[in-house]
């Protein structure tokens, strides 16, 4: 271990993923000298612990007692890991050399910064950014997020136009280097979101505690994607619409009842194109987000902290009237292109 970096923890989260923990475990334990290797096992039912047992007995396991999803497997495992830094790492991640002294380095050197991002790559296209994360995220003003090198579906290649190191809104639950006190102190991840958007949340936290949340182009990761739900998945629409209604509730300093109106007539379009490109499943999964979201809303509102800072947090008003009806393509373009 690196004697020049402090105690840190990479931390996989894993559920039936053994094939996945074939293909990327080499080149972490490769590359990743600097830290102590541990496997959160979901309650998988593989044979992924035994894999881990004959194959890589330096790697730790912790064995969660039932699926908890991302955002409490990750709670329950993280309590046993007592390193000052965690690296929380997707299962269906390819790091590169030297991927984590950069990370821990911001996180060592700035008292404010809670988390930092590494730039992420697709690893089956690798000359562009990958969705959950490429070069840092943001958001609008009516809670959707985006991210510098992704807006929506469309990916931008990497021709080094983000090499760079600065502060972000929210960085990807793909790969991200976290300070474990102020985690542990601010609760974690929220559990009601089981999965997709607890990242968002808790980085929100963070920013209204007057945290930063940091990306640097110095580290560098690939990620597969959709290893436990593909885009394909009505599930993961579900849980995307109605947890991105969530964070409004819990984290937004502006009017609550104002953006759920709005959101509301914004995502019935959404209804309207699944409908159009007849994925029924889809449309009906935006409802039923709306339908437990309405129905966990006075419990998800007590949650809610008037702790906000005064820092600007959104990039801009609507990134979906951005992307639509002025025709940007790419980050670059939502500060040079008037609309």
């Amino acid at each position: 271990m690196n004697a020049n970096l402090p105690q840190t923890a990479v931390a996989i989260l894993n559920w039936n993923g053994k094939n996945l923990l074939q293909r990327f475990l080499p080149s972490l334990t490769k590359y990743s000298k600097e830290a102590s290797i541990y496997v959160i096992d979901n309650a998988s039912t593989d044979d992924s612990i035994l894999f881990l047992k004959e194959n890589y007995p330096e790697v730790n396991i912790i064995k969660n007692k039932h699926n908890f999803g991302f955002a409490g497997g990750y709670n329950e495992g993280l309590k046993l890991i007592k390193e000052d830094y965690l690296i929380l790492l997707n299962n269906d991640v390819e790091v590169t050399k030297n991927w984590i002294p950069p990370l821990i380095k911001l996180l060592q050197t700035q008292a404010k910064v809670a988390a930092v991002q590494p730039k992420l790559k697709d690893l089956n296209k690798p000359d562009y950014f990958e969705y959950a994360g490429a070069a840092g995220g943001f958001i609008d003003q009516l809670g959707y997020p985006f991210c510098r090198g992704r807006l929506f579906n469309e990916l931008e290649k990497d021709k080094g136009q983000y090499n760079d190191t600065i502060e972000i809104f929210w960085a990807s639950g793909a790969c991200f280097a976290v300070k474990r006190e102020i985690f542990m102190n601010l609760g974690g991840f929220d559990e009601d979101y089981f999965a997709h958007q607890e990242e968002i949340d808790l980085c929100w936290r963070f920013k209204n505690f007057g945290y930063k949340i940091m990306y640097t182009a110095n580290s560098q990761v690939y990620h597969l994607g959709g290893g436990s739900l593909n885009a394909q998945n009505p599930k993961k629409t579900f849980l995307n619409f109605r947890n991105s209604l969530f964070n409004i509730i819990k984290n937004t300093p502006k009017r609550i009842t104002r953006l759920i109106i709005l959101r509301i007539l914004i995502d019935s379009l959404a209804v309207i194109y699944f409908l159009f490109k007849l994925q029924l499943k889809h449309a009906f999964a935006v409802v039923e987000a709306y339908i437990s979201f309405f129905k966990l809303y006075s419990n998800i509102k007590h949650k809610r902290r008037e702790v906000f800072s005064s820092e600007q947090y959104f990039k801009v008003k609507s990134i979906v009237w951005h992307k639509f009806f002025c025709k940007i393509s790419n980050f670059e373009e939502l500060t040079s292109k008037k609309c």
